[in-house]
């Protein structure tokens, strides 16, 4: 089921389990995970995209391997708060996906995650071809920890 609050979202889910948090690219998906108790975000893996069917099949397994119970996509709004063609294409994303994985599928705001997470490369002086390859991940890993951060706020982790 898909919500688009996070508080929908949270009341949906089961108190405790791992969160799959996700930075959809046209090229790559970045791929996050929670520990089961919903405290700390790390960045897992980078999915090379290729078709739907494929790249599902391969978030199917990451979220049968790591007992996911829930998944947040990275919302890509616009500055302004408005709604562009990558929304679209992350809802698009949402709606294919949720029939396959059954679990509960919430959005956050994703705007400067992947600009957070690139200072937080070069901060640790991370090579331009490192940061290429975990940058979406890291991005993910900033989406899916703010909801954390979210969650705690609101009593819900």
């Amino acid at each position: 089921m898909i919500f688009e609050t996070i508080e929908e979202f949270a009341a949906a889910l089961p108190p405790n389990g791992a969160l799959m948090g996700l930075d959809l690219g046209t090229k790559t998906i970045g791929v996050a995970l929670s520990d089961a108790r919903r405290n700390v975000a790390s960045a897992k893996l980078t999915v090379k995209r290729k078709k739907f069917g494929i790249d599902a099949a391969q978030l199917q397994d990451i979220i049968m391997q790591n007992a996911v119970c829930g998944i947040i996509l990275g919302f890509p709004r616009n500055m302004d708060g408005s709604e562009g063609p990558r929304c679209q294409s992350t809802r698009a994303f949402a709606r294919n996906f949720d029939p396959l994985c059954g679990l509960p599928i919430g959005y956050w705001d994703e705007r400067l995650s992947s600009v957070a997470a690139e200072r937080v490369l070069l901060a640790a002086d991370t090579t331009r071809k490192r940061r290429a390859e975990v940058i979406d991940n890291v991005a993910a890993a900033f989406i899916l920890q703010g909801v954390l951060d979210r969650f705690a706020a609101i009593g819900a982790a």
